[in-house]
């Protein structure tokens, strides 16, 4: 029976592209992950990749998917289209109001792709599921 066992969890969510829903994708993450050590990481990390989509493409809408597994979460945001940009990551001057999102995604996550094709952009991400191993304070760099 344990060949018809699933051990990936998958949630979606599908919203529509409008700022106050960057807000609601963050808060069904963590309640999602809320007994997950990578919890607010990924919430941050739907927060960026949801203002993206809002901000950067003409779609109706935008999705979250969510894969758990015992050993990783990956998340998939999804737009759809309507952007003559595609994701990048960007080292935008000090000065810069915008344009980190995508660098500050790729230090929490342990793998990072970006996809796209006529119908929109799809960046996933992997998590570990279990919390890294913290540093020492003084193995920690300046």
């Amino acid at each position: 029976m344990d060949e018809y066992t699933s051990t990936v969890q998958v949630w979606e969510l599908s919203c529509p592209r409008l700022p106050a829903e960057v807000g609601r994708a963050r808060r069904w993450t963590r309640d999602i992950l809320d007994d997950s050590p990578c919890a607010d990481d990924a919430a941050l990390i739907v927060t960026e990749l949801g203002a993206n989509a809002v901000t950067h493409t003409t779609g109706p809408a935008f999705r979250v998917t969510i894969a758990r597994t015992v050993e990783a979460v990956t998340i998939s945001v999804t737009d759809t289209g309507g952007s003559t940009t595609h994701p990048r990551i960007t080292h935008p001057d000090a000065d810069a109001t915008h344009g980190r999102g995508l660098a500050i995604v790729t230090v929490l996550t342990a793998a990072l792709e970006i996809h796209h094709d006529g119908h929109g952009h799809t960046v996933t991400v992997q998590l570990p599921a279990y919390a890294p191993q913290q540093a020492t304070r003084e193995a920690q760099p300046c």
